[in-house]
């Protein structure tokens, strides 16, 4: 009984051990992991603790970023002084340098008569205040969190309707701060501002416009605006360009301005000259105008008694120099005075407009024309004989007579026909008017050269062939020289 009981209490006793093994291997390897985790802890909280054995923990490294802060605050000692007064308070006006450097001309609008541009925007001056002491000279740089906190020059753009210092991604402000107190004050800025435009020689024309900057608040007694460099003050982009004009120079100025209620301050001007581009108004309105008085020219090589085409090409040119005048005027501000397109617009306008009424009057003087002979073919059938009288140049370019030729047949004696050729002569008579040949004998040469010279007069109005026929050389030549006139004046 006892050697079976022996096998079973040492199996047993092996099993205690090894669980006990077991609990004692688990218990190290929680302590380590504690021992682990608190290390950690240790490294992040910067917390000092002390070992069982009394041994001091190392220390956390210190952060480099907060000391800095703080030393470059003490620094500056941005909080031991007043930074709403100007510097040198109660002395001489502090002089303030300014320097541009225009990176894009945006737009140029004529309807609202302004223009867009972006530019860097710098500002020098000397504020004891912010000097530091450096074994090294360098500059310390800041964003535009410290500009909040410091005295900075305000100034602003006379005239400007929209502005704003660009954001993205941060503020586009820069600030420089040199040991002996020299600071750099640098922004990125868009602004829109008025340029009073003159467009009396519009498209031809030439615009001079400027950007204006001012202390709002500080007068010349207190802050000296000064181009740095005087004309090198202003730098350009080269790869500035606009569609309509072209830029010829940008240059600097500057004066004093005087408000009656506050007093003198100092003004820098960027002043910048445009030339516009002709060839986009050659093609779209000047060369248009120019076909469509050409145009209006045909109906001069038109029978007269083609009424349908006449009037309507007449009545579509002046409708087509109407839509082009309205089409030009729309994109233009309303001003008071006669720009040159207008002068051109309108002078070809009339001359369309003169093309129609040429026709109207071709009509009417043929209509009165047809109406005379009407009434002498119907007096020569009442007479039932024709008479013959001895006039010369009575006879108009178309075969006709004039109602001054018929007046003068009386008081004159007529001449029977021979027999022979008087039946014939009855015959043709309803059909022709142009049998009836008048004979006069004039007592004088004199008298004769002056009827002649007044009968010509009136035929040349009377003859509708006349008419047209001088103005096709009238209108052209007359637009020639308006052209000749106009180029020379304005180009």
């Amino acid at each position: 009984m006892d050697a079976f009981r022996m096998p079973y209490l040492n199996r047993t006793l092996l099993l205690l051990s090894l669980l006990l093994l077991l609990l004692l291997l688990l218990g190290q390897s929680r302590t380590a992991e504690a021992r682990r985790h608190r290390q950690r802890v240790r490294r992040w909280t910067g917390t000092e603790e002390t070992q069982k054995h009394g041994a001091s923990l190392p220390k956390k490294p210190p952060d480099v970023t907060k000391s800095r802060k703080t030393k470059t605050e003490h620094l500056l000692k941005v909080d031991d002084h007043d930074f709403t007064m100007r510097p040198a308070f109660g002395g001489p006006a502090i002089p303030v340098g300014v320097d541009v450097q225009v990176e894009s001309l945006d737009s140029i609008s004529e309807v609202d008569m302004d223009f867009t541009m972006t530019l860097y925007l710098r500002h020098y001056w000397k504020d004891e205040r912010l000097s530091f002491s450096s074994s090294t000279n360098k500059s310390m740089t800041f964003d535009g969190r410290l500009v909040k906190k410091i005295w900075v020059p305000d100034v602003f753009f006379v005239h400007s309707k929209r502005s704003f210092i660009h954001d993205t991604t941060t503020d586009n402000i820069m600030l420089r701060v040199f040991p002996d107190g020299h600071v750099l004050y640098s922004l990125r800025v868009t602004v829109t501002a008025a340029c009073n435009m003159d467009f009396s020689r519009f498209p031809l024309d030439s615009q001079t416009c400027s950007l204006e900057l001012e202390s709002y608040a500080y007068t010349d007694e207190d802050l000296m605006l000064y181009w740095k460099s005087g004309d090198e003050s202003l730098s350009t982009d080269d790869r500035i360009s606009l569609s309509q004009f072209l830029i010829q120079k940008f240059h600097t100025t500057s004066r004093l301005a005087f408000y009656s209620s506050t007093g003198w301050y100092n003004r820098l001007y960027i002043n910048f000259t445009l030339r516009r581009h002709i060839f986009f108004f050659l093609l779209q309105t000047y060369f248009p105008a120019t076909l469509m008085v050409m145009l209006s020219w045909v109906s001069f090589w038109i029978d007269r008694r083609a009424v349908p085409a006449r009037v309507s090409l007449g009545i579509t040119t002046v409708l087509t120099m109407s839509t082009i005048i309205t089409g030009v005027n729309a994109s233009m501000p309303r001003v008071s005075y006669i720009k040159a397109v207008d002068i051109y617009l309108w002078v070809s306008f009339v001359f369309v407009f003169l093309s129609v009424l040429e026709y109207a009057a071709v009509n009417y003087l043929s209509t009165v024309q047809d109406r005379r002979e009407r009434k002498m073919r119907e007096r020569a059938r009442s007479q039932s004989l024709p008479c013959t009288c001895s006039i010369s140049q009575t006879r108009t370019m178309d075969g006709t007579y004039s109602e001054a030729d018929t007046n003068s047949l009386a008081g004159y004696t007529e001449e029977p026909m021979d027999p022979e050729d008087e039946p014939e002569e009855k015959q043709k008579v309803p059909e022709k008017s142009e049998h009836m040949v008048v004979h006069l004998s004039m007592s004088t040469e004199s008298a004769g050269i002056k009827k002649r010279k007044s009968i010509r007069a009136l035929n040349i109005i009377q003859n509708t062939h006349a008419i047209d026929k001088y103005s096709r050389m009238i209108f052209p030549g007359s637009y020639i020289f308006f052209n000749l006139i106009y180029w020379s004046v304005y180009c």
